[in-house]
Formats: C-alpha cells, sequence, structure tokens
C-alpha cells in the first residue's frame, strides 16, 4: 500500500476471487439467465407500447424474417433472439443460476473490500463493471485519458451497496485532480472511424 498524490491510499492488484469463473459466460450460467431475463423484459417493454405492431420477442423475429435485407439477417442472425425465444422464461433453473451469480459476486467484492478495508475499487478496464453489475452492486465510470489517436477512456471506481454518495466523491475528486476531461470534437472522431 503506498500513498498517491492528493491523499489516496492505494493497493496494487487486489484480486477478486472467482473472476474467472464469474467473467465466463457459460461456467457462471450467465447465457442461461441473459437469454431468459431477456425475453421476459422485452415482452414486457414491448407490451407496454401503445403505438406498434411489434408486441413481442417472437414478432420482432418475425419482423427480422420479413425484412432480412433491412435487419441484415444475413449479416447479423438473430441466434440470441431464437434462443431467448425457445426459453419458457425465468423458471427454477434459471433462478438458482442468478442467486449463484449474485453470490459468486457478492463473495468476490465483499471479501476484498472488507478484507483491505477499501472505500473504492478502481480499475482502467470494463471487466469490474460486469462483476459489479452483476452483483449488484454499484459503479462509476469517469473519463481517464486518450489514446494516441484521441479515443478517450475511462476508469471505473465501484463499492459497496449503499456506497453511491461515496464513489460520486472520489469520482469527482478524480476529475478535478486530473482534469483529463475534453468536449468531444466530432469531426475528429469521423476521421478516426474512417481510419478504422
Amino acid at each position: 500500500m503506498y500513498t498517491r498524490k492528493n491523499g489516496a491510499m492505494l493497493i496494487d492488484n487486489p484480486q477478486i476471487v472467482n473472476t474467472s469463473v464469474i467473467l465466463d459466460y457459460n461456467q457462471s450460467g450467465e447465457e442461461l439467465a441473459t437469454v431468459a431475463e431477456f425475453k421476459v423484459a422485452l415482452n414486457n417493454y414491448l407490451s407496454q407500447l401503445t403505438s406498434s405492431p411489434v408486441r413481442s420477442l417472437s414478432d420482432v423475429i418475425s419482423f427480422n424474417e420479413k425484412h432480412k435485407k433491412e435487419e441484415k439477417i444475413q449479416e447479423y442472425g438473430q441466434l440470441i433472439f431464437l434462443a431467448s425465444e425457445s426459453t419458457n422464461g425465468i423458471n427454477s433453473k434459471v433462478r438458482n443460476v442468478i442467486s449463484n451469480m449474485a453470490r459468486l459476486s457478492s463473495k468476490g467484492i465483499e471479501t476484498l473490500m472488507k478484507e483491505k478495508q477499501l472505500d473504492a475499487i478502481v480499475t482502467p478496464d470494463a471487466t469490474v463493471s460486469s462483476i459489479l453489475g452483476i452483483g449488484g452492486y454499484p459503479g462509476i465510470s469517469v473519463p481517464a485519458g486518450y489514446d494516441k489517436k484521441g479515443v478517450p477512456f475511462g476508469i471505473t471506481f465501484g463499492g459497496l451497496k449503499g456506497y453511491e454518495p461515496r464513489l460520486i466523491e472520489i469520482a469527482y475528486a478524480f476529475e478535478q485532480a486530473t482534469k483529463v476531461r475534453k468536449p468531444p470534437s466530432f469531426k475528429d472522431q469521423f476521421q478516426i472511424i474512417s481510419d478504422l
């Protein structure tokens, strides 16, 4: 542990237990949970629209089939939609998977934060965002810099449930200390995209 400018106490490379299992889409069961939850959530949303002929995932699939060229079905397919449509929603197996994923995430995040007495987990990559999200933990991302082509990248601060006010304070302090954010220049962004 060491202290950095502006008083931040840092612990390099703290390890969240179960990361490899949590982030393995198949091993964690996230795939099963995702396709089941997607159908339920999308059907709920679409059924509440007041003026749309598309009222369910089944309708979306049919629409895509009727408009294959416009929806680029040949290029992108709709395997996830079809897999989701074949589920029966959120059953006991899916509930068990969701519960296990949340337990793994909770054990990883809470163990690390309590053992190391952390105010926040800080990471420049998006991996921790998935772990935070699965466990229902708050996270906030703010600008951290720009690569050689001027493409922005961020830093994520995550914490335990109820830590939202503290995370906002930490993220704000980081922004004020670094002053790294620049207003976007859309002209430059279009150039970057055309260079790809």
